[in-house]
């Protein structure tokens, strides 16, 4: 029980229409805040009133606004690896980390928030984990880099580079950032994979 509310965690897998529409506005409203204020500046009052629910209702679905982030931030991690792994492929690494990178400029506010806010540690936690859960399933043919070593490479180095872009006060042309994200984190993980 939190703020004298009941928590109702069965929420996050339920299948009635009505909870999945009231998870979404609640995401979708929390969004739309976290572009216009810090976290820490949003009230739980203001995320209910932008999602056209009662008070008492968020935390039916959400103990905190912190908890609400690190489901939105495990959302995004899966989404980012999604677009990230391609670049562990056979395909373009450039075409894969452009993409990526264009992800994260058209929802910087949020990817600003999960990088550089109060989730980042547990972004980097989730975002290792899940990463090595994919390459659990890779055989490497490289017989001093282990798959799951190179993950971790690429993912720490993903991570610090977009946390350092999305500080730039004047960032650097997505196309640039892409280009320095293949050739220093990318490309020399991926060639000592390949060789």
């Amino acid at each position: 029980m939190k703020h004298g509310k009941i928590y109702r965690s069965d929420y996050s897998t339920a299948t009635d229409a009505r909870v999945h529409q009231t998870r979404a506005a609640i995401r979708k409203a929390f969004l739309q805040l976290l572009d216009q204020k810090p976290l820490d500046q949003i009230t739980i009052r203001e995320i209910a009133s932008a999602a056209s629910i009662g008070y008492t209702t968020f935390f039916r679905h959400h103990p905190s606004k912190e908890e609400l982030l690190n489901e939105i931030a495990a959302s995004e991690i899966k989404h980012l690896i999604e677009l990230a792994m391609p670049v562990l492929g056979p395909i373009d690494s450039r075409e894969a980390t452009l993409t990526m990178c264009r992800y994260v400029a058209e929802h910087r506010a949020l990817w600003s928030t999960l990088l550089t806010g109060g989730a980042a540690n547990v972004l980097r936690e989730e975002f290792i984990r899940l990463s090595l859960q994919v390459a659990a399933s890779w055989e490497s043919t490289n017989e001093w880099l282990p798959a799951e070593v190179g993950v971790i490479l690429v993912t720490s180095g993903t991570i610090e580079l977009l946390a350092w872009w999305l500080k730039q006060k004047d960032p650097i042309p997505v196309e640039k950032l892409a280009i320095i994200f293949d050739r220093t984190i990318i490309s020399p993980v991926i060639n000592q994979q390949r060789s």
